[in-house]
């Protein structure tokens, strides 16, 4: 299943350049990470959410890099690229061998299945 992108013919060149470029830096940043990186966990100061996923794989003995843009009172665009990039809405975004699995509850769902183990192998 693809989710649905508005077709770039239906965007003004102008915008289409302001969009194309709208925080690579920061997407770079966080492709490398995940190149360089079997676990990855991108999140944000003052949302529980990352911190939980820290302490979920910090308990499986995991290691993982975590980058942390922000928080609910600073850096919001620079997230807000990340989200449009990704597709996901919230943060955690968690990577496992470069795949997005989703945040802290769907790595939990992960783990408790098995998934998660043989998604590091």
């Amino acid at each position: 299943m693809t989710r649905p992108l508005l077709d770039q013919a239906r965007i003004h060149p102008a915008a289409l350049a302001q969009i194309s470029s709208y925080h690579t830096d920061l997407i770079a940043e966080v492709e490398a990470a995940i190149a360089a990186n079997k676990v990855v966990v991108v999140g944000m100061g003052l949302n529980p959410f990352p911190a939980k996923a820290r302490k979920i794989l910090d308990g499986q003995g995991t290691p993982y890099k975590y980058l942390n843009y922000g928080n609910y009172f600073s850096q919001w665009r620079p997230r807000l690229a990340l989200k449009l990039w990704s597709g996901w809405s919230t943060f955690p975004l968690i990577f496992v061998n470069g795949t997005l699995i989703g945040g802290a509850t769907d790595l939990q769902k992960l783990i408790a299945s098995g998934e998660f183990a043989r998604l590091l192998a």
